[in-house]
């Protein structure tokens, strides 16, 4: 049995017992920062709550059911029908050419490996962690059964045309270019390993 650790008093916008699609983004900013933010974002009314997080240690957090939702994505039908798993993750890294150090968009501090690509007009990349993408994998593994969805997964971060109707694990780039998340240092193959290890 997975741990995972309910955390917050969060309300849903609503729910539906139906839903087709695991999302996977990032938190773009360390979990602490991001958790403070969701709480007290708009009066503690900011509207987009990931169903889970999982950090770079591998802690799985459950801020909203299964069946709940909430305003995620500007297109309700996707937030309706997706359940939403939010990756703790800097994103894109600009290096400081002053310092030994990256920073992210809002000026976190960075000091360690980077992983180097050039996607979407970005080069350095805020790496994921092994343990973290085992750990997705397995709370994937369980939210697919538990919601009774098809037990597969794209295996790219690249935008793909109709994403919205697939069943399965997407990533949020795969709905429009602007997105970064996944990045590139996201290993599908390890994330496709879990979810089928039987």
């Amino acid at each position: 049995m997975l741990d995972i650790i309910t955390y917050g008093d969060f309300k849903p916008l609503g729910k539906q017992k139906k839903k087709h699609q695991i999302i996977l983004t990032n938190t773009s900013r360390n979990v602490e920062d991001y958790l403070c933010g969701l709480k007290h974002r708009f009066d503690g009314s900011y509207p987009k709550i990931p169903n889970y997080i999982v950090t770079k240690e591998g802690k799985i957090l459950k801020l909203l059911s299964n069946v709940e939702h909430s305003n995620y994505f500007t297109n309700s039908n996707i937030n309706r029908n997706s359940i939403i798993v939010s990756l703790e993750n800097l994103g894109w890294l600009q290096k400081e050419p002053l310092n030994d150090r990256y920073v992210n968009w809002i000026g976190d501090i960075y000091k360690g490996n980077v992983f180097e690509r050039k996607w979407r007009e970005y080069f350095f990349w805020h790496p994921y962690t092994t343990t973290q993408i085992e750990k997705t994998g397995e709370l994937c593994k369980e939210i697919l059964k538990d919601m009774s969805i098809p037990k597969q997964s794209v295996e790219h971060n690249t935008k793909i045309i109709g994403i919205e109707k697939y069943d399965g694990v997407v990533v949020r780039s795969n709905f429009n270019e602007k997105h970064t998340d996944v990045n590139p240092s996201f290993n599908f193959d390890l994330l496709l390993k879990t979810i089928y290890d039987e």
